[in-house]
């Protein structure tokens, strides 16, 4: 968890990444465990036992930013621009681990643009594709 708050500004109780795995030119590899206790997730449907699919592409969009600040030298803070596509295959319950394999298709200082799937028990929950935009230089 160290590791990821020197790679990304979001801190409790929006911070949705626990462990990056791997992080190089293609892809990133990380996971997170949705803790019911988190005030975000209880509140959103606080009788349903489940984590919101936005919150899990954020959580994607959040993996993959921590893996291009661990790999390489784009400085600044980057933000979510667009979700070009979603698929939903399964709900997530709160206390799951899920692993968020994200795959960079377009790194540049200004762009990124990538794609991820989030696996539940090995099966894939949700895929996704975005593009995240550079709105401040420097900063984590």
């Amino acid at each position: 968890m160290k590791d990821v708050l020197n790679l990304l500004p979001h801190r409790e109780p929006f911070l949705f990444v626990d462990t990056i795995l791997l992080s190089n030119e293609e892809k990133t590899i990380g996971t997170i465990t949705f803790d019911k206790a988190n005030l975000t997730l209880c509140t959103t449907f606080p009788n349903l036992d489940f984590v919101p699919a936005t919150i899990l592409i954020e959580a994607m969009a959040q993996c993959g930013g921590a893996g291009i600040k661990k790999f390489s030298a784009i400085q600044g803070l980057f933000g979510l621009a667009t979700i070009e596509s979603a698929v939903f295959h399964k709900v997530v319950p709160h206390g799951a681990e899920i692993e968020m394999v994200v795959r960079n298709l377009r790194v540049s200082e200004r762009i990124l643009k990538q794609s991820g799937v989030a696996y539940l028990d090995g099966e894939p929950a949700i895929e996704a594709t975005w593009t995240c935009i550079r709105f401040q230089n420097g900063g984590n």
